[in-house]
């Protein structure tokens, strides 16, 4: 990857509907060199899909919350497949310092994030989890 490569990126972070003529405009290329490079970013799997982020409020009755877990010994691998298949589990990062992994949740209700925390919480190979619930987000990348 070059600089036009990641720049390119970048805008498409900030809005994966822009038109390829923009996307030129913008990295001052033609318009094939921005459509040859974006099939090559997905055929090389740099680029692996678009979506779409909705504001925090659009759901309002979503709650989310972020659980710091800690996982014994070897273990890591055979945890991150079982939260993997949590439905709970919106994401998973892996992470260093005191947490080995950062779960974001989602539940429609305080009681289906207790049964979500109560079934992570069961699995052999976590030592320790630590959650947060979700209150406010203040700025969107």
């Amino acid at each position: 990857m070059d600089d036009v490569d990641r720049k390119l990126i970048g805008l498409l972070r900030h809005n994966a509907r822009a038109s390829v003529a923009q996307l030129a405009t913008k990295l001052g290329v033609s318009r094939g060199t921005v459509s040859n490079r974006m099939v090559r970013l997905e055929d090389d799997g740099v680029v692996v899909g678009y979506s779409v982020r909705l504001r925090p409020d659009v759901e309002p009755n979503d709650i989310r919350a972020w659980m710091s877990i800690a996982v014994e010994g070897n273990e890591t691998r055979k945890v991150i497949a079982s939260l993997l298949g949590e439905p709970g589990v919106a994401s998973l990062h892996d992470t260093n310092g005191r947490w080995d992994l950062l779960a974001e949740l989602r539940a429609s209700s305080l009681s289906e994030l207790s049964s979500i925390l109560e079934r992570i919480r069961l699995d052999k190979g976590i030592s320790s989890t630590e959650t947060s619930i979700h209150l406010q987000t203040y700025r969107l990348s």
